[in-house]
């Protein structure tokens, strides 16, 4: 994990491009990774946890409708996501991520491991499904952001 987000870091500060994100069921593990490495600040503006329905409605202005109907894990809410917090945090890019990290919360048809990532960079909007192996929340979050790492690095070549 840290490998990448050495990479990451250094390639957004080569490029001059800076980077916000948006974490519900990693909470805020993205953002420990990328400000973990030294010269982060010159790339990394904000970092949120947006964990409740209520939070995500009040601070990224996801429609309740939205979350009402797709529910808070979905692509619906995770484009949602990154779409605003693109506007919030005015940045190349901004990565969103929601999911199910267990143990409890998963069903049938929304298992624990499904986890959403978007990924947005100028006019380029990707959310991409994952279904992470059910090891444990802990297993689950870390997977979560190396997905998501390797997202961003995909984006930022």
């Amino acid at each position: 994990m840290y490998f990448l987000s050495e990479k990451i870091v250094k390639k957004l500060i080569e490029k001059k491009i800076t980077i916000s994100v948006c974490e519900s069921c990693t909470g805020g593990l993205l953002s420990s990774a990328i400000t973990s490495v030294s010269g982060s600040s010159k790339i990394f503006v904000l970092g949120l946890v947006a964990y409740s329905n209520q939070s995500k409605n009040s601070v990224l202005k996801i429609p309740k409708k939205i979350l009402r109907v797709y529910g808070a894990v979905s692509y619906e809410t995770c484009l949602s996501m990154v779409r605003n917090l693109s506007k919030i945090g005015k940045t190349g890019v901004s990565v969103s991520i929601t999911g199910i990290a267990g143990p409890k919360g998963g069903t049938r048809k929304k298992p624990v491991g499904l986890v959403y990532i978007g990924i947005k960079k100028g006019n380029k909007t990707l959310v991409k499904k994952h279904l992470l192996k059910n090891k444990g929340r802990l297993y689950i979050q870390r997977a979560a952001v190396n997905k998501s790492l390797e997202l961003i690095l995909s984006f930022i070549k």
